[in-house]
């Protein structure tokens, strides 16, 4: 769990900034939302198969778009 202490001179507003990237950085909320509801193997693995077609097809699609300026 991301801890942070208040410095001297620090105002609140700081003080929550740091919290938030340190929140963020641990990941913490991500295990969070991953975790709220229970997701079985069969269906990870389909969504997991889903994601990685999308990264695929929008990295083919960057490349024609970077090799067709030039």
């Amino acid at each position: 769990m991301p801890t942070v202490m208040l410095r001297p001179n620090e105002s609140q507003e700081q003080l929550l900034k740091r919290f938030r990237k340190s929140v963020a950085k641990s990941g913490v909320l991500s295990t969070v939302r991953r975790k709220r509801w229970y997701v079985s193997k069969s269906e990870l693995r389909r969504i997991q198969k889903k994601k990685a077609i999308r990264r695929a097809r929008r990295r083919q699609r960057k490349s024609l778009s970077r090799s067709s300026r030039g």
